[in-house]
């Protein structure tokens, strides 16, 4: 089931999404939101597969928020003003509702992002070997099987690899993760993702990786406790 929250500064547009989303098995409405900050406040602390986001909202605009984002979260855009529809897509949005949208149309919307997150949940990780990241302004070629962590600072990465090597780039946690074999990483902390198969030893609160401790996360726990 996809977990989901909405986010949009009229209640109108919330109340249709609750109704919608009680009618279908796919998906559950766990929050809506009016005011941003205390949608952000949330994702801070709980992982989210979907959001629902209006665009046009006062002091931060929903585009601007999908973009500071640092979880990997589906997005589907709602709004009233279809040229902001473009903008929407350049995120790579899963789709975009144009306000007044029919529950028909919710569904299409909704059976789109359930269907990519099965896509990326079953990806085996024979479909990538090498990622290339920019680093000291030059492209470097790393093996996916190589990295046993990957550990954000602010805008940047630091990507440890095997042989007490570490690469650093500019990228989010979100940007890399959607380009690792789902089935080989797991995000356990907003600040780390780590390589399953490198884990040496692991308790309730944290994990050991070529000597390095790494804290689970509140919000990841969850899913955690589900794969081991």
């Amino acid at each position: 089931m996809l977990r989901a929250i909405a986010i949009d500064d009229e209640p109108l547009p919330l109340e249709l999404l609750r109704a919608f989303c009680s009618q279908t098995d796919i998906i559950s409405l766990e929050k809506t939101f009016s005011k941003v900050n205390e949608a952000q406040l949330y994702l801070q602390n709980f992982e989210v597969d979907l959001l629902f986001l209006d665009i046009q909202m006062p002091k931060l605009s929903g585009i601007e928020l999908y973009k500071r984002l640092e979880q990997d979260t589906m997005v589907i855009f709602t709004t009233a003003h279809s040229q902001y529809a473009i903008d929407g897509f350049n995120l790579n949005a899963v789709d975009f509702l144009l306000k007044p949208f029919s529950y028909e149309r919710f569904l299409v919307a909704i059976n789109k992002a359930n269907d990519y997150k099965n896509y990326r949940l079953n990806k085996e990780s024979s479909d990538i070997q090498h990622l290339y990241v920019r680093s000291d302004y030059n492209l470097n070629k790393i093996s996916v099987a190589d990295i046993l962590f990957i550990e954000s600072f602010a805008d940047y990465l630091d990507i440890h690899i095997a042989d007490n090597k570490k690469i650093t780039t500019r990228m989010s946690l979100k940007s890399i993760m959607e380009k690792l074999p789902q089935k080989d990483f797991r995000r356990i902390h907003r600040s780390f993702i780590v390589s399953i198969k490198h884990i040496e030893k692991m308790n309730r609160s944290s994990i050991k990786i070529a000597n390095r401790k790494i804290p689970i996360g509140t919000s990841y726990k969850d899913d955690y406790y589900k794969l081991f």
